[in-house]
């Protein structure tokens, strides 16, 4: 992951000090990405947020890392040349923090757990190259595989394969009721839904994480405005997820307002994009997408909406990472009605198409509004669409697009694991993180398999330079810009800068409060 800089809104003061984890309470964060569920096999969102803290995964990231390393595992490893059959052993002594034993057999019962509910929303989408989980004895976990993967590792480390206990956890169906039992660095103490979640140390952890702080209370904000409000106020003392636009622009500017705050920037390879659904008569016309395509102005979304503080995206594979490629714009160049109304009229459409584009209100931060209302200004006055908007949020946004409700609709990503076959697998296939289906076999089929035999993951470029361009062609996924990340906080609060994993989900344990300048 790219060095993050820290930027100081106070002149004169260090962003260094000593760091402690004393009675001065807990460390307040704030964000406006609430979750969606507390069962792991549920979440295939931002809920890894939450999970990451609180749940226990074999491997994990710690800072400074992009490669997966032991953490409930005391080692892990391919046994064989093919990368068929993965082993982790565990560390000796593992509890939850309820005091029962985690043990293989606790392993084996999560990840078999999620291929049985397979819940619609859930991660068992990144199990499609697992065949069986085996145990040897208490401390042996055996992974065999259907075919070659060398992503395998990461899989392992996303929250989604969260272990969970047995004894609380059916095997069968989702857990009904607001708690949590795992492993993690921390508990949940408590929890209210939208509103709050309450962490203290967790007393039987054994892993890798060194925390730094006792306990943090989460909570989440419906808007920007309201979140930003709250860390002048020293509500809270730190955000994360959802500053808008404005916002990061006036906290870089060194007003009155702003003293005793900083800001945190990195780099990040976060996305946004459009997602078409081909159950919707017009959504599945190709002549529709690529004119769509054609007339989208990346630049002026990023510019005035955004205020520079995301880039163009013109690949679903962002910037930074292997194989990446500019391919929408090699293929369409800069937005151009002409060209636009060409392709219908190539396509046999010569009315004016009616969209209905949808986006979440809560998700992603107050701009996703002003976003959605700048690509209905851009479609409707190429005069070739005439767009309706349509927003709810995200729990129920979430079930709609799994359903196949909405015909355009908006999301984002930040990647399970820092590799390019998460920003292509994922959407592809029968079943998908999007709910509408893509059987694109030449991806599934050739690349992606292809792509998994290569344990060195520099050499994959090809494979997926060319996937990226099945995927211009089809334009059943638009991107449209990739993010940056920003954290505001409290100057008294460090930590800042090493609180994210390469896939931009915070480690709290990472934050401290400083007692000396």
């Amino acid at each position: 992951m790219a060095a993050i800089v820290s930027i100081s809104l106070v002149a004169g003061c260090s962003l260094l000090g000593e760091e402690s984890s004393d009675d001065a309470g807990p460390i307040v964060v704030g964000t406006t990405s609430a979750p969606s569920t507390l069962d792991p096999a549920a979440a295939w969102d931002g809920s890894w947020e939450l999970f990451r803290n609180i749940y226990q995964t074999l491997l994990s990231y710690p800072y400074g890392t992009t490669a997966p390393q032991p953490d409930a595992a005391k080692s892990c490893g391919f046994t064989d040349d093919t990368s068929r059959v993965y082993r982790c052993e565990l560390r000796d002594g593992l509890t939850f923090s309820n005091g029962d034993a985690l043990d293989a057999k606790a392993v084996k019962y999560s990840i078999d757990r999620i291929r049985a509910i397979n819940a619609p929303t859930g991660p068992n989408g990144l199990l499609g190259s697992l065949d069986s989980v085996e145990t040897k004895g208490d401390g042996e976990v055996l992974f065999r595989l259907n075919k070659a993967d060398a992503t395998f590792p990461f899989v392992l480390a996303t929250p989604g394969m969260s272990i969970v206990d047995p004894d609380d956890y059916p095997a069968k169906s989702l857990r009904k009721d607001d708690g949590i039992v795992g492993s993690g660095p921390y508990r949940l103490q408590s929890y209210e839904e939208g509103k709050q979640s309450v962490l203290v140390r967790n007393d039987h952890y054994k892993g890798l994480a060194e925390r730094r702080n006792d306990a943090v209370n989460i909570r989440y904000f419906q808007d920007s405005g309201a979140m930003v409000k709250a860390l002048r106020a020293r509500d809270i003392d730190i955000t994360y997820q959802g500053l808008a636009a404005d916002d990061i622009v006036d906290l870089e500017n060194k007003k009155a307002e702003n003293e005793g705050l900083q800001l945190v920037e990195g780099a990040a390879t976060n996305i946004n994009y459009l997602v078409f659904n081909p159950k919707d008569t017009w959504s599945d016309k190709l002549a529709v997408r690529r004119a769509i395509a054609q007339v989208i102005d990346r630049a002026a979304i990023a510019h005035k909406v955004y205020k520079d503080t995301v880039d163009p995206l013109y690949s679903m594979v962002p910037t930074g990472l292997t194989g990446h490629t500019t391919g929408f714009f090699d293929s369409f160049g800069d937005p151009d009605t002409a060209k636009a109304r060409k392709i219908l009229t190539e396509g046999g459409i010569t009315r004016t198409v009616p969209l209905t584009l949808w986006y979440t209100t809560d998700r992603y931060g107050s701009d996703t509004a002003l976003e959605f209302k700048e690509i209905k200004r851009q479609l409707d006055a190429s005069g070739l669409f005439s767009v309706t908007l349509k927003s709810s949020p995200w729990n129920t946004y979430v079930v709609g697009y799994q359903n196949g409700e909405y015909p355009v609709f908006g999301r984002g990503w930040a990647p399970d694991f820092p590799d390019p076959d998460n920003f292509i697998a994922p959407f592809v296939g029968e079943q998908n993180a999007l709910g509408t289906p893509y059987p694109e076999k030449k991806i599934t089929q050739v690349l992606l398999p292809r792509s998994r035999r290569e344990s060195d993951r520099a050499e994959v470029s090809k494979d997926f330079e060319e996937a990226q361009q099945i995927l211009v062609r089809d334009a059943r996924l638009l991107p449209l810009w990739q993010g940056k990340q920003y954290i505001a906080s409290s100057e008294d609060v460090s930590g800042g800068e090493r609180a994210l994993d390469p896939s931009t989900i915070m480690m709290v344990w990472e934050l401290s409060r400083k007692t000396s300048w």
